[in-house]
């Protein structure tokens, strides 16, 4: 979508992913290696009684199902900012998520472009909120 094409209030429902083992060991193993994410044994016997995904694996995950959505399609240009992140709720193995994105905020520019801000709300199977964060790109008018 072009900048022209996006309203602020305007809202979005990405499709769902389910978060594997492998998926979190994966992604942990690359680019988060901490028990939490790796060791069943010892993450057993912390605080949440097993292994989690990464924040940076659930921030990642809710960009892709957005981008997937195909919203941005051609017309983007490149990512700006990233702002008020949040994990709010530990995403496990076998959660499957989806994202509600809403465009928060439209600012025109210079040249052609204009700035969309939307917030990508993350949420489980069971409709608890697991993360949260603003996402600025840069996009054509």
């Amino acid at each position: 979508m072009k900048f022209h094409e996006f309203s602020a209030g305007q809202t979005f429902r990405t499709k769902s992913l389910i978060i594997t083992p492998e998926n979190v060991k994966s992604f942990a193993a690359e680019f988060d290696p901490q028990y939490m994410h790796l060791d069943e044994e010892r993450a057993k016997q912390g605080r949440f009684g097993g292994i989690i995904a990464s924040g940076i694996q659930t921030l990642a995950v809710s960009f892709k199902l957005w981008v997937e959505t195909g919203s941005y399609g051609e017309d983007i240009i490149a990512g700006t900012a990233m702002n008020n992140i949040r994990f709010i709720k530990p995403v496990l193995p076998g959660d499957e998520l989806y994202c509600i994105v809403e465009v928060i905020d439209l600012a025109e520019k210079k040249n052609e472009t204009g700035l969309v801000t939307v917030r990508l709300s993350t949420f489980n199977q069971a409709e608890i909120k697991v993360f949260e964060g603003e996402l600025t790109v840069l996009v054509q008018k």
